[in-house]
């Protein structure tokens, strides 16, 4: 079924900045290709990748396209398919990943990008899902080979991919060290979190060792980088993994290597948004197979600090920016 082309709103950028750069406009709406999906957007999310971008430092891959969008996630309705489409049908709620365009009434994604919506969960709340536990199961399962009976160092534990990781590792079994702020240290609990490190007033290297009885954590998931990696590896077990997904606190370190070595740790660095379709495909599907029957279970589900409009992203880019939040700021559009 083709597209129906016409105006729609969305955020573009036409310069770098602050939260003042985001401009709301009308741009053209995009037509789905053979195998992609035209989705009516009902909901997206904030990452920081999203702040990156606005400054003009973690531009979308690939070729530049006539407006900016930014945006790594949505949840919504299809409107329309295309010519070789088979997985999904005009009406289908459908979530997940792209590489940017979900600040926008419309997108276009691959099929086989985007997952059903959770039922327990619906619409619009299901645009805080996809990019934080698909990069949360990625890293700690997937990558880091998290099983049941396992430890997990997880930092930032309050962010979107934190709040997201703490389930997964109690879904599975798991079992979670985890670092976040002295305000957050209640929620990071609620959420099922082993032990929680006030990473203002305690040392998580001392709590790793106690709550493993000195063996290390079996995988680490660091958001944060810079003096925190040398401390990662000396949490991590012989023949940990410590997967690298952010560098929020610098992209330098100083890295005691003979660690490394020593006691043969694997230490990977990754991004979601980088990868080519295939491998966003290949992740998607493989998420949606594991994780949406946990979502209707309850066992896992969405957690919404606060829902803003299209209209107050500039203020929601603020807010994520002064690390208030706990788990997803989501916008409706």
């Amino acid at each position: 079924m083709p597209a129906t082309v016409g105006p729609m709103r969305a955020v573009v950028l036409t310069s770098y900045g602050g939260p003042e750069v985001l401009t709301i406009t009308d741009v053209p709406a995009p037509e789905p290709g053979p195998e992609e999906v035209l989705v009516d957007v009902a909901s997206t999310a904030i990452n920081r990748a999203d702040l990156l971008q606005r400054m003009g430092f973690y531009p979308e891959p690939g070729p530049k396209k006539e407006h900016e969008i930014p945006g790594m996630e949505f949840a919504g309705t299809v409107a329309a398919i295309g010519a070789r489409v088979a997985g999904h049908a005009v009406g289908d709620r459908v979530m997940g990943i792209v590489s940017g365009g979900a600040y926008a009434e419309q997108l276009t994604v691959h099929e086989r990008q985007a997952m059903s919506v959770p039922s327990p969960v619906g619409l619009p709340d299901a645009g805080a899902i996809p990019e934080v536990f698909i990069t949360a199961y990625d890293a700690l399962v997937l990558q880091g080979g998290l099983a049941s009976g396992g430890w997990a160092l997880v930092h930032a534990g309050a962010s979107g991919v934190g709040t997201a990781a703490i389930q997964l590792v109690r879904a599975i079994g798991a079992r979670s060290i985890v670092t976040c702020s002295a305000g957050k240290v209640a929620a990071c609990r609620e959420l099922g979190a082993d032990v929680v490190v006030d990473y203002g007033s305690d040392d998580f290297v001392d709590a790793v060792r106690t709550a493993t009885s000195g063996i290390g954590v079996d995988v680490v998931l660091d958001v944060i980088g810079g003096d925190y990696v040398a401390r990662n590896l000396a949490s991590a077990r012989f023949d940990g993994t410590i997967v690298q997904v952010g560098v929020m606190g610098g992209g330098t370190a100083e890295v005691p290597v003979g660690d490394l070595l020593r006691r043969r740790i694997t230490w990977i660095g990754t991004t979601l948004r980088a990868r080519p379709v295939e491998a966003k495909i290949a992740v998607s599907q493989r998420c949606a197979a594991d994780l949406l029957p946990l979502f209707e279970s309850g066992s896992l589900r969405p957690v919404i600090d606060r829902r803003m409009r299209l209209d107050e992203i500039a203020d929601a880019h603020e807010y994520v920016a002064s690390n208030a939040n706990v788990g997803k700021v989501l916008i409706t559009i």
